[in-house]
């Protein structure tokens, strides 16, 4: 029979009492598989941690891939929007331009951001933080540049309305549409030897005689050889004069407006027959009608403000 004792004898060195343990096979085995059953659990916990170290970098990396891709996205709008910007910064000036406003001041000029690609997160946030800043800019220098453009655009509109109202009250038609001139502003000798300071229009007895600018009526009735007369004051240094009437439509102190019907043609006074005799006064001096009978004459608009 195979000895299962075994004995462990600790001899001090200085020859001291002499300690003895007996130990059985059954506890060595007992003892090495402990140990065997401790190494086996510390590899398979270590192995266990190793693999659950594993996962868990893999996951973290899967996690930052995917943030570098959210922040590349994030990049890519960002350039998109900044290209954007850009766009509506060139359009502020050139609407500046259009309209003559000033350039605006260096300090209220809007910020320009980078175009360099930023794929951390703290680059991108500056980023998108200096384009937000731009963009509130863009848009104050939008705001200014709309109500600009809105305060020209009324000056420009009452320009219009000035000038168009300039001109309305410049003779401009003819008296009678479609009448023939058959005595032109110049020296003649029938039916007497003078000057003739206006154009006689041949027309029917009776024919609608039109205002040929807006004005205020400050006469009517007879006036020696014109017969009937209306004249009409245009308040710019003009008056028109409309004769050989047979009667008259408006009154004195009427405001009447280009176009309007004001009188009848007759032969009142010195006639030979139915015609308007129509003159143009210009600061108390006739002028030929001739060139006032189709538009306001280019020479007259030129010196319009």
């Amino acid at each position: 029979m195979i000895n299962d004792r075994y004995y462990v004898k600790i001899v001090p060195q200085k020859g001291e009492k002499v300690h003895r343990f007996e130990l059985r096979r059954r506890h060595i085995v007992t003892a090495l598989v402990v140990l065997a059953v401790a190494i086996v659990g510390s590899i398979g916990f270590a192995g266990f941690e190793l693999l659950r170290a594993h996962a868990q970098v893999a996951s973290m990396q899967a996690q930052t891939q995917k943030q570098q891709a959210a922040l590349r996205a994030i990049d890519s709008q960002t350039a998109a929007l900044h290209k954007e910007l850009l766009h509506v910064q060139k359009q502020n000036q050139e609407i500046r331009a259009l309209i003559g406003a000033p350039a605006p001041k260096a300090s209220a000029r809007p910020a320009r951001t980078s175009l360099l690609p930023a794929h951390t997160l703290p680059a991108v946030a500056v980023r998108v933080q200096a384009l937000s800043k731009a963009g509130r800019q863009t848009q104050q220098e939008s705001d200014v540049i709309k109500r600009l453009a809105l305060h020209m655009l009324n000056l420009r509109h009452i320009r219009d309305l000035a000038r168009a109202q300039m001109i309305a009250a410049i003779p401009s038609i003819d008296p009678v549409p479609g009448a023939e001139v058959i005595g032109c502003y110049c020296y003649r000798t029938y039916p007497d030897t003078e000057f003739h300071e206006g154009v006689d229009l041949g027309a029917d007895y009776g024919d609608a005689v039109h205002a040929t600018a807006a004005g205020t009526v400050v006469a009517t009735g007879y006036d020696g050889g014109y017969g009937i007369k209306v004249d009409i004051d245009h308040g710019n240094g003009y008056h028109t004069w409309y004769a050989h009437l047979s009667s008259v439509d408006v009154h004195v102190g009427e405001h009447v407006y280009k176009g309007q019907v004001i009188a009848r043609v007759g032969s009142t006074g010195f006639s030979t027959g139915p015609h308007l005799h129509y003159q143009v006064m210009y600061d108390g001096s006739p002028v030929d009608p001739t060139p006032f009978l189709d538009g306001v004459p280019s020479n007259v608009l030129a010196k319009l403000p």
